[in-house]
């Protein structure tokens, strides 16, 4: 529309058509007024538009923000007994941190690693203790640590977002304002899968992260099950003449236990032999694949930081014991939502791949581990 007003005052007050020679000045400075004004102003503009497009998915931010907290405190008041205000403690606790480790000479920093990862887990768990003032249950406690872990990687992203929207509104940089517009979906795409989340935290019911010990579990259902590390169990069972050990983190309370720890125990403190490590677990999917989908491959899968899956490197590589791995290709959001039918369907698929791998890689006599990594919220063995 303002083109075509600018052509219409410009046939209006353009050369006449009776006189070629007659050029009006009231033409030329329609014609290039506005084109002065985007080169002067233009990036200006452009700036206000992309702060207004951020402040939108800012205001969505806060709000998940807002109602993760609000849903953490009504939890852990349900978890409580007693009319106490836990408001303040929830905030504080939103804002913990944990500084890791200097890593300019990468000699022993997994060892630091693990020693900061454990005190962090030791204090949640001792601060969820004093926050609900009574002796609650593991299932219970692990299940707020969720919530809790939910409303804090909120709390971050809102703030980390906010940081760079006032710095760029503040200094008007197109470089800032233009990288946070093109990641933001990115961010809103986590935020909601967190936010989506929590219901299932509090429901303890089964994540798209819980298909490996899923797969496992069922494997262990009516085995005698030994605890082997902390929030960590196995059993061992024969197939076709083979031994086989299933491990997995001890489910229904909300944890991934210690898989590294616990091969280690297994093979340095019980002399279990191990002639193959299989690991199960969930992996993000690429667009356009299937939710569900199943793939082999080589290698230890196991997400996280990395401490468990050094260990577990590290133990393989001693012993000479190769490793294979069956991954369930889900999104970001299926892996800490309520487990979609696609994802728990798969566990027949990949039950048999493990199966035809111990088939096909180990001969009679020999031992096999097999281990289901994951979240194990709300599934047992």
């Amino acid at each position: 529309m303002i083109i075509l007003f600018v052509l219409q005052l410009g046939g209006l007050f353009g050369p006449s058509t009776t006189d070629p020679n007659n050029n009006s000045p009231l033409a030329y400075i329609i014609w290039f007024a506005p084109i002065v004004i985007l080169m002067i102003y233009g990036q200006k503009f452009q700036s206000w538009m992309i702060l207004g497009d951020i402040s939108k998915s800012l205001a969505k931010l806060k709000n998940m923000k807002e109602t993760a907290r609000n849903e953490a405190i009504d939890y852990v008041r349900s978890s409580s007994p007693g009319t106490t205000d836990h408001s303040e403690k929830i905030d504080k606790f939103l804002e913990y941190f944990t500084i890791m480790p200097v890593n300019l000479d990468p000699t022993g920093i997994v060892e630091k690693l693990d020693h900061l990862m454990r005190t962090r887990d030791d204090r949640i768990k001792g601060e969820i203790r004093k926050l609900v003032n009574s002796e609650i249950n593991e299932i219970q406690s692990t299940r707020i640590e969720n919530i809790l872990e939910a409303a804090t990687a909120l709390n971050i992203i809102y703030k980390i977002v906010r940081h760079f929207y006032l710095m760029g509104k503040r200094t008007t940089s197109m470089f800032v304002l233009v990288q946070l517009q093109m990641v933001m979906p990115l961010l809103l795409q986590e935020a909601e899968a967190l936010e989506s989340g929590i219901g299932a935290f509090r429901k303890g019911q089964p994540i798209g992260d819980g298909i490996g010990p899923m797969v496992v579990g069922k494997m262990m259902v009516g085995k005698n099950k030994k605890i082997i590390a902390k929030d960590t169990v196995f059993t061992q069972s024969d197939y076709m003449e083979r031994k086989v050990y299933f491990l997995k983190a001890m489910g229904p309370g909300g944890t991934v236990g210690r898989p590294g720890d616990a091969v280690q125990r297994m093979i340095e403190d019980l002399s279990v032999k191990i002639d193959m490590i299989i690991t199960v677990d969930a992996a993000l999917k690429l667009e356009g694949e299937k939710t569900g989908s199943v793939s082999e491959g080589i290698g230890p899968a196991v997400g996280g930081i990395g401490v468990e899956k050094y260990y577990l490197e590290q133990i393989a590589t001693r012993f000479n014991i190769p490793m294979y791995a069956i991954i369930i290709k889900q999104s970001v959001k299926d892996a800490i939502t309520i487990m979609r039918k696609e994802i728990s369907d798969s566990s027949d698929k990949v039950t048999n791949s493990i199966f035809s791998l111990i088939e096909d890689k180990t001969t009679r006599g020999q031992s096999v581990l097999v281990i289901g990594v994951g979240n194990t919220l709300g599934v047992a063995q």
